[in-house]
């Protein structure tokens, strides 16, 4: 049986954010990666719905949700979206999870709204400023879409807006452990990926590289780190996975951080489902006492 869901769409400081929220409990919000929606969320969600209130919500720029013109996307304005969401939502203080670009958005609100936030998950990333500053030719290859995106000259919207299917398809491809298919969401993400997504897309990936780099080179500086519980967890197969000691290189920014592989690549929240549900569940049962 299907856990009833309701469609919500919010004002958050002008900026209106649509999700999605189900189940009953303590409450747990769900963050997407590129180039997809909540809708990557929906297995997990329904084995979290058990135990939580899950909230997964469309970031800035994607899905549903307000997808502004210009440079508005820093992690930090993304991250304050969210927490804005749940607040209107009743829920001043709730724990996250956030997959690819959503565990970047989720990493900054940690450090910016750390009386809200009371355990963290990342899926499938280290952090961004590790990425950047450790860039080889392995990095370069898997990640081209980083900096390809991150140029300003408008090239990145042209190309991809003339062929919006090929270049979603690409996001894909080749990227299952368990065989080379679309994945259950696909349709969802294909509707969602207009052209304002593409361009807000670019901003996101341009902010990544600049302004949220300035941020997080500060709190290195100040010394702050994350200071709720952490659990990352990565695909056995997948970039990260393979080229990362992922525990070892998140420790100086979370520090107590604990997390395992599951066995999956990169999109490991819809390869693999329950193994990604189990350990969220386990992690989410364990903090709620610091809650």
């Amino acid at each position: 049986m299907t856990t009833p869901r309701t469609q919500v769409a919010v004002d958050c400081d002008g900026i209106r954010i649509a999700a999605e929220v189900r189940g009953s409990g303590s409450p747990v919000l769900l963050l997407h990666g590129y180039p997809e929606t909540k809708a990557m969320w929906d297995d997990v969600a329904e084995a979290l719905a058990a135990d939580h209130t899950v909230v997964a919500a469309d970031l800035r720029g994607y899905g549903d949700s307000a997808k502004p013109r210009g440079d508005h996307y820093a992690k930090r304005e993304m991250a304050r979206d969210q927490v804005t969401l749940m607040r209107e939502l009743g829920f001043p203080r709730f724990a996250v999870a956030g997959h690819d670009r959503g565990g970047r958005v989720a990493h900054r609100m940690a450090l910016d709204h750390a009386d809200a936030v009371s355990a963290l998950a990342v899926l499938d990333i280290v952090p961004t400023l590790h990425m950047f500053e450790n860039v080889d030719r392995a990095m370069a290859t898997a990640y081209f879409h980083w900096f390809f995106l991150a140029r300003d000259d408008g090239m990145p919207e042209a190309l991809i807006g003339a062929d919006r299917e090929a270049w979603l398809r690409s996001r894909f491809t080749g990227r299952r452990h368990d065989g080379d298919r679309l994945p259950d969401a696909y349709d969802e993400y294909r509707r969602c990926f207009d052209i304002d997504t593409v361009f807000a897309s670019g901003a996101d990936y341009r902010a990544a590289a600049t302004v949220d780099l300035d941020h997080d080179r500060a709190d290195r500086e100040a010394g702050r780190t994350v200071a709720c519980p952490t659990v990352a967890l990565w695909g056995a197969h997948s970039y990260v996975g393979r080229n990362f000691d992922v525990l070892a290189t998140w420790a100086p920014y979370a520090p107590g951080v604990t997390g395992a592989p599951i066995e999956a690549d990169h999109y490991l929240a819809e390869e693999a489902p329950e193994s990604t549900a189990a350990a969220l569940r386990e992690f989410f049962a364990v903090t709620e006492v610091a809650a």
